[in-house]
């Protein structure tokens, strides 16, 4: 299992691909659409595992916790081009590297927790291939 972080647009520092949801989309097609638009990924969200963490985020004015439902990813296609490729890198980390990819603690807790449901997930994912 691997974990895709993009880089934010403001600081240029290595983050999850994350996104409001809009108005009557749900979950799982918010991932898809912020899985595509933000490092240019395809494929199944597991929708069995989510993992909701509060997040710190900075935008006008002091740094609020928001909290943010990650999901599993199956990908199933990389793309070269896609619409943050001009803003944004991506970098794939295997799970027991990803805690040296970031430093923020509120992603650390979500890898850590991930790390414990690889098992599960791992079964999961092979069932849709499948």
């Amino acid at each position: 299992m691997a974990v895709l972080f993009v880089t934010s647009q403001t600081r240029g520092r290595w983050i999850l691909p994350k996104g409001l949801a809009k108005k009557g989309e749900k979950h799982v097609d918010t991932c898809h659409r912020e899985g595509f638009e933000e490092a240019g990924v395809r494929g199944i969200v597991l929708e069995d595992f989510p993992l909701t963490v509060l997040i710190s985020k900075k935008s006008n004015g002091p740094r609020q916790q928001v909290p943010v439902t990650y999901y599993p990813y199956l990908v199933q296609n990389q793309e070269d081009d896609w619409p943050d490729r001009e803003r944004r890198q991506r970098h794939w980390a295997l799970i027991e590297d990803a805690t040296k990819v970031t430093y923020r603690e509120d992603f650390l807790a979500l890898i850590r927790q991930f790390e414990v449901l690889v098992p599960w997930v791992n079964e999961a994912a092979e069932l849709h291939k499948s």
